[in-house]
Protein backbone atom coordinates (compact mmCIF):
# COMPACT_ATOMS: atom_id res chain seq x y z
CA UNK A 1 0.00 0.00 0.00
CA UNK A 2 1.52 3.33 -1.05
CA UNK A 3 1.14 6.16 1.26
CA UNK A 4 0.35 9.55 -0.36
CA UNK A 5 1.51 12.98 0.71
CA UNK A 6 0.23 16.05 0.16
CA UNK A 7 2.60 19.47 0.81
CA UNK A 8 2.25 23.00 0.24
CA UNK A 9 4.78 25.89 0.19
CA UNK A 10 5.19 29.41 -0.30
CA UNK A 11 7.70 31.26 -0.59
CA UNK A 12 6.79 34.92 -1.46
CA UNK A 13 5.40 34.87 -3.94
CA UNK A 14 5.99 31.60 -5.03
CA UNK A 15 3.70 28.73 -4.11
CA UNK A 16 4.17 24.60 -4.60
CA UNK A 17 1.66 22.44 -4.04
CA UNK A 18 1.69 18.68 -4.52
CA UNK A 19 0.63 15.11 -3.77
CA UNK A 20 1.82 12.38 -4.09
CA UNK A 21 4.76 9.56 -2.97
CA UNK A 22 6.65 11.19 -0.21
CA UNK A 23 10.02 10.66 -1.52
CA UNK A 24 8.75 11.85 -5.07
CA UNK A 25 7.20 14.69 -3.41
CA UNK A 26 10.80 15.46 -1.50
CA UNK A 27 12.64 15.07 -5.23
CA UNK A 28 9.77 17.71 -6.61
CA UNK A 29 10.04 20.52 -3.81
CA UNK A 30 14.25 20.20 -4.10
CA UNK A 31 13.80 21.20 -7.79
CA UNK A 32 11.53 24.01 -6.56
CA UNK A 33 13.81 25.09 -3.91
CA UNK A 34 17.09 24.85 -5.89
CA UNK A 35 14.90 27.16 -9.27
CA UNK A 36 13.37 29.61 -6.34
CA UNK A 37 16.36 32.46 -6.46
CA UNK A 38 15.89 32.08 -10.51
CA UNK A 39 12.20 32.19 -10.31
CA UNK A 40 12.38 35.36 -7.82
CA UNK A 41 14.93 37.44 -10.01
CA UNK A 42 12.66 36.54 -13.72
CA UNK A 43 9.51 37.82 -11.40
CA UNK A 44 11.12 40.92 -10.08
CA UNK A 45 12.39 41.85 -13.74
CA UNK A 46 8.92 41.63 -15.01
CA UNK A 47 6.64 43.15 -12.56
CA UNK A 48 5.30 46.33 -13.75
CA UNK A 49 5.54 48.18 -10.31
CA UNK A 50 5.73 48.20 -7.01
CA UNK A 51 2.77 50.62 -5.40
CA UNK A 52 4.76 54.17 -4.81
CA UNK A 53 7.48 53.49 -6.75
CA UNK A 54 7.17 51.49 -10.31
CA UNK A 55 8.15 51.28 -13.71
CA UNK A 56 6.49 52.69 -16.75
CA UNK A 57 5.04 49.99 -18.90
CA UNK A 58 7.10 51.63 -21.41
CA UNK A 59 10.07 50.66 -19.86
CA UNK A 60 12.43 52.32 -17.40
CA UNK A 61 11.53 53.81 -13.89
CA UNK A 62 8.75 56.00 -13.51
CA UNK A 63 9.24 58.25 -10.52
CA UNK A 64 7.58 61.39 -11.41
CA UNK A 65 5.11 62.70 -9.04
CA UNK A 66 1.26 63.32 -9.80
CA UNK A 67 1.66 67.09 -8.84
CA UNK A 68 4.72 67.55 -11.22
CA UNK A 69 3.08 65.37 -13.81
CA UNK A 70 -0.28 67.39 -14.10
CA UNK A 71 1.95 70.22 -14.35
CA UNK A 72 4.12 68.96 -16.96
CA UNK A 73 1.15 67.63 -18.98
CA UNK A 74 -0.61 70.49 -18.34
CA UNK A 75 -3.99 69.69 -16.86
CA UNK A 76 -3.86 71.88 -13.48
CA UNK A 77 -7.05 73.87 -15.01
CA UNK A 78 -9.08 71.48 -16.50
CA UNK A 79 -10.98 68.95 -14.67
CA UNK A 80 -11.26 66.88 -17.81
CA UNK A 81 -7.41 66.57 -18.53
CA UNK A 82 -6.64 66.03 -14.86
CA UNK A 83 -8.40 63.13 -14.97
CA UNK A 84 -6.91 61.53 -18.06
CA UNK A 85 -3.23 62.69 -16.99
CA UNK A 86 -4.02 61.51 -13.43
CA UNK A 87 -5.33 58.10 -15.17
CA UNK A 88 -2.24 58.38 -17.35
CA UNK A 89 0.46 58.38 -14.02
CA UNK A 90 -1.27 55.62 -12.37
CA UNK A 91 -1.39 53.87 -15.57
CA UNK A 92 2.38 54.43 -15.76
CA UNK A 93 2.97 53.70 -11.73
CA UNK A 94 1.69 50.19 -13.12
CA UNK A 95 -2.15 50.50 -11.45
CA UNK A 96 -4.34 47.90 -13.95
CA UNK A 97 -7.83 48.87 -12.95
CA UNK A 98 -8.45 52.35 -13.35
CA UNK A 99 -11.87 53.98 -12.37
CA UNK A 100 -13.25 56.98 -10.83
CA UNK A 101 -12.72 56.62 -7.66
CA UNK A 102 -9.02 55.28 -7.51
CA UNK A 103 -8.22 58.49 -9.51
CA UNK A 104 -10.06 60.35 -6.89
CA UNK A 105 -7.97 58.75 -4.10
CA UNK A 106 -4.49 59.28 -6.18
CA UNK A 107 -5.54 62.83 -6.40
CA UNK A 108 -6.25 62.93 -2.56
CA UNK A 109 -3.31 60.68 -1.62
CA UNK A 110 -1.43 62.84 -3.66
CA UNK A 111 -2.50 66.88 -2.41
CA UNK A 112 -4.08 67.50 -5.79
CA UNK A 113 -6.80 69.63 -6.37
CA UNK A 114 -10.13 66.79 -6.15
CA UNK A 115 -12.54 67.07 -9.06
CA UNK A 116 -15.98 67.95 -8.65
CA UNK A 117 -17.21 64.73 -10.55
CA UNK A 118 -14.86 62.29 -11.40
CA UNK A 119 -17.67 59.85 -12.90
CA UNK A 120 -18.74 63.01 -15.33
CA UNK A 121 -15.08 63.48 -16.15
CA UNK A 122 -14.58 59.99 -17.06
CA UNK A 123 -17.72 59.94 -19.26
CA UNK A 124 -16.38 62.78 -20.80
CA UNK A 125 -13.33 61.53 -21.83
CA UNK A 126 -15.37 58.66 -23.25
CA UNK A 127 -16.87 60.82 -25.30
CA UNK A 128 -13.94 62.15 -26.67
CA UNK A 129 -12.04 58.82 -27.47
CA UNK A 130 -9.59 59.12 -24.86
CA UNK A 131 -10.84 56.24 -22.58
CA UNK A 132 -13.13 53.23 -23.16
CA UNK A 133 -14.90 51.56 -20.01
CA UNK A 134 -14.74 48.04 -19.30
CA UNK A 135 -17.29 47.23 -16.83
CA UNK A 136 -16.67 49.32 -13.57
CA UNK A 137 -12.83 50.10 -14.58
CA UNK A 138 -11.71 52.17 -17.65
CA UNK A 139 -8.94 52.62 -19.96
CA UNK A 140 -6.92 55.00 -21.26
CA UNK A 141 -7.31 54.07 -25.95
CA UNK A 142 -4.49 54.86 -27.67
CA UNK A 143 -5.95 58.53 -28.77
CA UNK A 144 -5.84 59.15 -25.04
CA UNK A 145 -2.24 58.16 -25.10
CA UNK A 146 -1.70 59.89 -28.19
CA UNK A 147 -3.33 63.25 -26.68
CA UNK A 148 -1.13 62.63 -23.73
CA UNK A 149 1.68 62.77 -25.78
CA UNK A 150 2.69 58.90 -26.03
CA UNK A 151 3.27 57.82 -29.35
Amino acid sequence: MNATTKIEVSLGSLTFSGEGEQSWLAEQLDKVLKAAPELARTQTAAEVSVPGGGSSPEGGAFTSSLASYIKEKGGESNQVDRFLISADWLRRRGVAKLGAAVISKALLDNHQKRLANPADCLNKNVSKGFCEKTGKDFFITPEGLKKLGHA
